[in-house]
Formats: C-alpha cells, sequence, structure tokens
C-alpha cells in the first residue's frame, strides 16, 4: 500500500502544502466546509446497490471524446495526448469501464465524487485516479488558493490544490462546494428495509420452533417442574436420539401454542424498494433489465444524458487550460442511444435518415452490432436529395447563376467567382 500511495500521490513539496493550508475555507453561506459520510453504509443494502449499480454498469459505457469544436465543424482531435486516458486505460489498475463505474457508484453513493488529476514533473497528465475518502475538507493557503485535505481509510491524508481534482456533485444545494449526503434522505428508507429484512428472519426463524405449555396432572416442587420441562425440551430437541419426536405418559398433557409470525407481504416489499428507485430517479425495469424502448429512452434522457453533460464539462475544464478551450478542445460523452431501439425503429430510421446523407454504411451497421467494413466510411446520398444551390442545374441542365456571353468570354460573375 505504501509503495502504490508514494507512486500515486508522493508529490515533490507535499509536506510543504500541507503546511501552507492552514485557515479553512470561509464559504459565502457560513456553512462548514467538510463532508463526512456518517451513519451505516448504505451500499450493503440491496435495493441501494442494484439500483447503483444500473446506473454506475451503463454511465460507464459512455464513450469519452476528445474533439475540436470549430468554425468548419466538429472533428475528432488528432493525436491526443489524452484520449488513451479517458477511453482506455485511466490508470495502471483501471480500465476506463473500471475508472468511469467505480466514480459514477461513488458519485450516486456519497453525492461527491473525486478524480485526482497526476501530472508527471513536467506536468503531463499522466494518470486518473478516483479518490475513496472518509472526510473531505476545502482549506486556503496564505495566498488564497483553494486546497483540498482528504481523510483516508487507512488514516493517511493527502493535501493538495483543488484545481489537480475533477469534482462531480449530486444534490448541489446548500454547501458552495459540496453535493449533500444521502444519510438523512435515505434514513427512514434504510430503516424500513432494515425493519423488513429482520422481521423475514424472525419469522423464518420462529416457524422452526415449537412453542407450548406442559400440564403436568400432579402437584410438583418448582424444581421439578423446570428438571421436567428441561427434560422434555432436551428429549425433543435431540434430533440425533429420536427425530426430534418426545413421549408424554398421562401424568401431563401438552398444548402446542399457535405460532403466527407476521412479516412484509410482497406489495409492501415492492413499496419499500420502490422508495429507493425513485430516491436515485429509475425505474425496477432498469434495475432488473426488464426495460423496452421507451424505458430506456426516459432512463436516458433523465439519467444518463445529465451525467453526460457534467461529466463533458468538469472534464473539458479540468484537463484543457482556458486557451486550449478557446481553441475549441472538448470532452464530450457520448451513447449510443440506437442499440437499445427495437429493429422496427432501426429499420425506419436508417431508411428514413440514411438517404439525407446522415449515416455512413459503418455507422449504419454499427445500429444493427456489425462490424466495420472497408470502405465503410464513405457516405451514401440518394440523387434525389440535392443541394438546394444546385437544385437548378441538376434538374434543369443549366447553372443556377445565369451567365452573360461577351466576346471575350469574361462575366463579372465568373471574375466574381474567381475572386470567391
Amino acid at each position: 500500500m505504501g509503495k502504490f500511495w508514494d507512486r500515486v500521490f508522493g508529490l515533490p513539496g507535499q509536506n510543504q502544502v500541507d503546511e501552507q493550508t492552514k485557515t479553512v475555507f470561509e464559504t459565502l453561506n457560513g456553512y462548514t466546509p467538510v463532508f463526512n459520510e456518517l451513519g451505516n453504509d448504505p451500499f450493503t443494502k440491496d435495493a441501494v446497490r442494484s439500483a447503483i449499480n444500473a446506473i454506475a454498469t451503463n454511465a460507464a459505457k459512455l464513450s469519452p471524446k476528445h474533439i475540436r469544436r470549430t468554425e468548419e465543424g466538429i472533428a475528432p482531435a488528432k493525436k491526443s495526448q489524452w484520449q488513451h486516458l479517458i477511453s482506455r486505460r485511466p490508470n495502471e489498475i483501471m480500465s476506463a469501464f473500471d475508472f468511469y463505474y467505480k466514480t459514477f457508484a461513488q458519485l450516486y453513493l456519497h453525492n461527491n465524487a473525486f478524480i485526482y488529476l497526476k501530472h508527471n514533473s513536467n506536468g503531463v497528465l499522466e494518470g486518473l485516479y478516483p479518490i475513496e475518502f472518509s472526510m473531505a475538507e476545502m482549506v486556503e493557503s496564505k495566498t488564497n488558493q483553494l486546497y483540498i485535505r482528504f481523510q483516508f481509510l487507512n488514516g493517511k491524508q493527502l493535501v493538495a490544490p483543488y484545481e489537480d481534482f475533477i469534482h462531480l456533485r449530486r444534490f448541489y444545494v446548500h454547501s458552495d462546494l459540496f453535493g449533500e449526503s444521502n444519510e438523512k434522505a435515505l434514513r427512514s428508507t434504510l430503516s424500513l428495509l432494515q425493519t423488513s429484512d429482520d422481521g423475514i428472519v424472525n419469522a423464518v426463524k420462529s416457524s422452526a420452533y415449537l412453542r407450548g405449555l406442559i400440564k403436568y396432572n400432579t402437584i410438583l416442587k418448582d424444581k421439578d417442574l423446570v428438571s421436567n420441562r428441561d427434560s422434555f425440551v432436551k428429549d425433543y430437541l435431540d434430533v440425533s436420539n429420536n427425530g426430534g419426536v418426545a413421549a408424554l405418559d398421562s401424568k401431563a398433557d401438552y398444548t402446542e401454542l399457535k405460532n403466527d409470525p407476521k412479516m412484509v407481504d410482497s406489495k409492501q416489499m415492492s413499496i419499500i424498494q420502490d422508495k429507493v428507485y425513485r430516491y436515485f430517479n429509475i425505474s425496477e425495469a432498469i434495475v432488473t433489465s426488464s426495460y423496452d424502448e421507451n424505458q430506456w429512452n426516459a432512463f436516458y434522457e433523465s439519467v444518463l444524458e445529465p451525467l453526460a453533460i457534467q461529466f463533458s464539462q468538469e472534464f473539458t475544464e479540468k484537463l484543457f487550460t482556458k486557451e486550449e478551450q478557446k481553441r475549441g478542445n472538448e470532452i464530450i460523452f457520448e451513447a449510443n442511444r440506437l442499440a437499445y431501439a427495437s429493429n422496427t425503429t432501426k429499420i425506419s430510421l436508417l431508411r428514413d435518415l440514411a438517404p439525407l446523407g446522415l449515416f455512413t454504411i459503418n455507422e449504419g451497421r454499427e445500429i444493427f452490432n456489425m462490424a466495420p467494413v472497408d470502405g465503410g466510411d464513405e457516405r451514401i446520398k440518394t440523387l434525389n436529395v440535392v443541394n438546394a444551390a444546385k437544385a437548378d442545374e441538376y434538374q434543369l441542365g443549366k447553372k443556377s447563376t445565369d451567365v452573360k456571353s461577351t466576346k471575350g468570354g469574361e462575366t463579372d460573375d465568373e471574375d466574381e467567382d474567381d475572386d470567391s
């Protein structure tokens, strides 16, 4: 652990940074800039875990891309030094899917997620690391620079400039810096889940025991009553000796006490689980992967698309300088929504839009989960669709601009075309 810690966080001058950060950052609204996840871990509850897993699994399939947005349009950045990190291997121990899954899960579990941007001695970004912490606190240096101090589960601390982290938040309302914890909002629902689980366990245990009264037809001393009772219980429970069957003579009668344990029924359990799913803004169909096209589109627009926008903006801000952003550099997160459409929708979409030149052959094949082919990056466009500026030339066989003949064969129009 020590070696890995030093390899990731062992920055030159780290202790000096720690000495400089003595003042707690003063927020605008007076809230203490400290985030501390208290109470029981909600991730131990199966309903919470299944909800977060459904979101993190699908969000981790978003495709990050480094693009450049210019006057000529949008195009993938060539020879990008960030593309491999954000789409293949963010750090030496995580694949891109693992990295984003962990980040999205942390975001929904804590409503705060931090990604540490590790730079080498030359200032080149060489790794992205999601941070799992027990406490985070914003502090200021003597030069009014904002730092963040993390307390880790192993007892270690890290103090580093806030600008060295990608910070993602949910329920970002009261605090100026942190998203709000799930603890208070989920406390009653988690209590209901725990009570229902305990009720089922106790009901199963209760139904496995025999309960009743033994009435002796003779007068016995207290110690004899206890002794006879214990003997009966021992004989009944000792399955290895008698198969759990005990015998009584005429001196005693046994009356069974009916045991009717109460527990949460399936309808009530469904209501409790639905409270968890609604809190995370998903449906049971998404959790159980039984969604149809409309349910997936609703999930995408309400959950995945906002996450894609949030991640795109924060990654762009932290990975690029202001000058690089002015030159059109962006990180965007895309999703192939059509992968979850029905075949009828896919066929209709290609039939209506492919003739307009909106898809290449390979893009069309990708919609049907087919492998790309050589030469498949060419766009196919029907002859029934033509550029409006060239409609007359195409339909009437003449140029769209009137050309007046002269002896020299030159006109003002031709000169105008040459100048353009």
